[in-house]
């Protein structure tokens, strides 16, 4: 790729700009359209061989797992070349050849050649053409390229990083070193004090293993990466075939116009100790999980309309080739993946090559929730992360005249005094009336607003749906109230808005949102109710509702967390577009991911409110992947043999079942009044639980997993012989497994047809200890573990049964747990997760 997929991005931006891109461009006849297409061929990628001859060279020892993940690591970061131009340029001809071959004398379009994680590449063709690709010999898989999205400071201490993972580390100012973490998001802004190199004067190493570039262009000129931002790319070739690139919004470059990109990478990795200042307030200072990891970027996502899989998959393929050692993806697909099983899709296959590299894959679980089934991140080789609440929140409240005080949302300073209330409705200059625009109430346009009635006084605004589309922007209030000289602004929510959260918003002059809508009919009452009228002309004479507003600029800790936010995706996992569950679980676990300060895009346009801002407060599971990622970087850091399903293993193991008041945590239910539809989180809400990364630092006992346990896996799913095998180039045989029986942290099972037999194999990775195990067991099921108690000496393995018996018949999904409780303060947790129940009463 490098340079070629460079010059055919320009070539294609230039088309763009003429209108040769577009619908028909490589069409035989006028009727024909033409479409992104991923194609994979049968000849293994250049991971898979690399790898593969590295264990041929150093064994492959089932007694010695992690000698053999060490060796392959030490290998690995020595730079043993992943990218040999020949072999790249050679793959790529052969596409072509195959391409001329197949469609002798016809136009097509090659966007990519992917050749390191997957053999193949994305072309713009008709579906005839699709069609006579798919029956070449040469030919595994031809897929339609598909859309994805985004799924969009205190949290180190909430973590207990400064007092726990970071002076394991040796410190914040080592924390992450040598690690590189690879973002694929919306890109990055280079300027931003979060990724400077220097920000404490301690001079960051270059990472000898990563071979990546940085482009440069207008928007990204040289010097823009550094010792800190050590590569940034962009990937936009489907996106620009279609013809709704726009360059001006979008940049071609790896600049980040949107915010998101820049806002997750500063999560995982920003630097420590840099000034949050929004709208003239200070927030504190912001950290990364580990502030001196470094960051490499690849751009598939854009503001004006998200991204898609043919350039992700190319941006996954360069990620590997460079050498990272983290994928974070705050991203999933706009719809489930058809076929055969959910797990194949183009990405997710990339993905599951990345993870045979030795490459720790985090994915955002999607903000889709709370229906059950909606996570949209699927294999059990991608750690999938749900979003929850930590507990710091920006309270903001009015007390008005008649003693009743109503909460809010704004970061907003606060009035000294009572001030008068009055509605922007019935602040209309003399020529202008409410019917004449239905919007006035929204305070977007001083210039029909009267500055003496104004002037001094609170403005009561109406927060309507078009601030939720982004027609009307609270930015914009605020204008028309400090051009009225008003002395703040109160916005109450239209009816018709809801279920829809607020962010805490910045506001420079006092001012406050009320998210309820029934507390703003509180409000309206009150304000009406305080009219007075002359009694001949009904005209107002007399406003009379006063308010104090407190203002929301001090946090408040006191709040109970961890809890599970009601946007984050929820298992069980999907099988199959049908709905089918798998025995997989899913999410992994729950990561802070409400309000959460990062950094911020100085032209980012995809929260107007924080435009122009250093620094932006977000939401989403978008936010907790690039938590969990970072604290990857930790354990990759202090154990770099483990591979990555060991540090899942010790993510997941180490999860805390409680808030910080010693209860359990709670999951919201619903969008509307979430905080009054919570009950106690499942493991289909939180996975293994709420990450703990002090713990995860010193697992005691993992889960070893391998890249051919997941082949076997996706082997034992009924019909998928041949999409294996096009996929992977590897045959199906016998030794297939489910999902239950894959050594995963975790027992799911989705059918339990009256009794089961699981076993888990753990590895020591901590002192000679001895373990008693505990479990409870879930509803309508006896659980039995196997050996009750054992002692495992460092490095040894131990393999535990787990019997499953149903004694009801039930479809209702029922939880259990097994706990691991060593003498020297390990405590592994496993938990279970049942969904049908099958018995059979043996007399009947």
């Amino acid at each position: 790729m490098g340079k070629q997929s460079f010059m055919l991005q320009f070539l294609l931006l230039i088309l763009a700009s003429v209108g040769l891109v577009t619908r028909g461009f490589c069409q035989n006849r006028a009727d024909e359209v033409t479409a992104v297409y991923i194609v994979t061929v049968k000849q293994a990628p250049s991971a898979h061989i690399y790898f593969d001859e590295l264990n041929k060279k150093i064994g492959r020892s089932k007694n010695n797992p992690s000698s053999r993940l060490d060796t392959l690591h030490r290998l690995r970061f020595r730079n043993i070349s992943r990218s040999d131009p020949h072999y790249s340029s050679y793959v790529a001809r052969v596409h072509d050849s195959l391409l001329r071959k197949a469609l002798r004398g016809e136009k097509y379009l090659k966007l990519y050649s992917y050749h390191y994680l997957i053999n193949g590449f994305a072309v713009l063709v008709t579906t005839q053409q699709a069609d006579k690709l798919s029956r070449r010999s040469e030919v595994a898989n031809v897929v339609l390229d598909f859309s994805v999205r985004k799924d969009t400071t205190h949290t180190p201490q909430f973590l207990g990083l400064p007092q726990g993972a970071w002076p394991i580390e040796g410190g914040y100012d080592s924390a992450g070193e040598g690690i590189v973490i690879g973002f694929i998001d919306t890109g990055i802004d280079p300027t931003h004090p979060s990724f400077s190199d220097d920000a404490d004067g301690n001079i960051y190493p270059v990472p000898q293993h990563f071979s990546g570039i940085c482009e440069v262009t207008r928007d990204f000129p040289s010097g823009s990466c550094n010792r800190k931002l050590v590569g940034a790319r962009h990937f936009a070739a489907s996106a620009i075939t279609r013809g709704i690139f726009n360059s001006t919004e979008d940049y071609a470059s790896p600049f980040d116009g949107d915010g998101h990109g820049t806002h997750t990478a500063s999560i995982a990795s920003g630097n420590h100790g840099i000034p949050v200042v929004v709208a003239g307030h200070q927030f504190g200072n912001a950290s990364g999980m580990a502030p001196r990891s470094h960051i490499a970027v690849y751009k598939a996502l854009y503001k004006s309309f998200g991204g898609f899989a043919a350039d992700v998959v190319a941006a996954i393929d360069q990620a590997a080739q460079d050498g990272v050692d983290i994928i974070s993806l705050s991203i999933t697909p706009n719809r489930r993946p058809p076929g055969v099983a959910t797990f194949f899709n183009p990405i997710d296959m990339a993905l599951l090559s990345a993870v045979k590299a030795g490459i720790f894959v985090v994915q955002a679980a999607g903000n889709t929730g709370p229906a059950p089934r909606s996570v949209s991140s699927f294999s059990p080789w991608i750690f999938t992360v749900g979003a929850a609440a930590h507990d710091r929140v920006y309270n903001n409240s009015i007390t008005m005249g008649n003693n009743i005080t109503i909460s809010g949302a704004g970061l907003a300073p606060g009035t000294v005094r009572d001030y008068s209330m009055i509605s922007a409705t019935h602040a209309l200059c003399n020529d202008t009336t409410a019917t004449d625009d239905m919007y006035v109430g929204e305070c977007q346009d001083a210039s029909i607003l009267n500055q003496d009635l104004v002037a001094g006084n609170l403005l009561i605004c109406s927060y309507s749906v078009r601030f939720v589309l982004g027609v009307s922007t609270i930015k914009q209030a605020l204008q028309t109230a400090k051009n009225l000289s008003a002395a703040g602004v109160i916005f109450y929510m239209d009816p018709f808005v809801i279920g829809f959260q607020l962010n805490p918003t910045p506001m420079d002059i006092p001012g406050i949102i009320i998210p309820s809508p029934d507390d703003s009919k509180v409000l309206i009452k009150y304000y009406n109710s305080s009219l007075v009228r002359d009694n001949s002309t009904k005209q107002i004479v007399k406003f009379g509702a006063v308010a104090r507003i407190s203002g929301g600029l001090t946090a408040d800790y006191t709040y109970s967390a961890p809890k599970v936010m009601y946007y984050s995706a929820r298992g069980p996992d999907p099988e199959d577009s049908s709905l089918d569950d798998s025995d997989v679980l899913k999410p992994n676990l729950v990561a802070p991911g409400n309000s959460i300060w990062g950094a911020w895009s100085s032209l980012g346009t995809d929260s107007v409110e924080f435009q122009g801002e250093n620094f932006a407060m977000m939401s989403g599971t978008s936010m907790a992947a690039p938590h969990v990622a970072g604290l990857a970087a930790l354990i990759k850091k202090k154990f770099p043999s483990f591979s990555p399903a060991a540090v899942a293993s010790a993510l997941s193991t180490t999860a805390s079942l409680h808030d910080k008041n010693g209860g359990p945590i709670m999951a919201q239910r619903a969008y509307s009044n979430p905080d009054m539809n919570q009950s106690p989180a499942t493991p289909f809400d939180m996975g293994s639980g709420f990450v703990n990364a002090t713990a995860a630092l010193d697992p005691g006992l993992i889960f070893y997993s391998s890249y051919d346990d997941y082949i076997s896996f996706l082997c034992g799913i009924n019909g998928s012989a041949a999409v294996v095998l096009n996929y992977t180039g590897l045959s199906c045989t016998n030794s297939t497994l489910t999902g239950a029986d894959v050594n995963l942290p975790s027992i799911t099972i989705a059918k339990l047809n009256q009794t089961r037999m699981v076993n888990r194999t753990v590895t020591n990775v901590g002192v000679n200890e001895t373990f008693s195990v505990g479990w409870s067991a879930p509803y309508g099921v006896n659980v039995k573990v196997m050996p009750p108690h054992f002692f495992i000496a460092a490095g040894d393995k131990q393999v535990l049964t787990v019997f499953l018996n149903a004694t009801t018949n039930n479809s209702v999904a029922s939880y259990g747990r097994i706990g691991l409780f060593g003498d020297k303060g390990h405590i592994v947790n496993i938990p279970l997760s049942i969904v049908v129940k099958t018995y059979y009463n043996v007399s009947n």
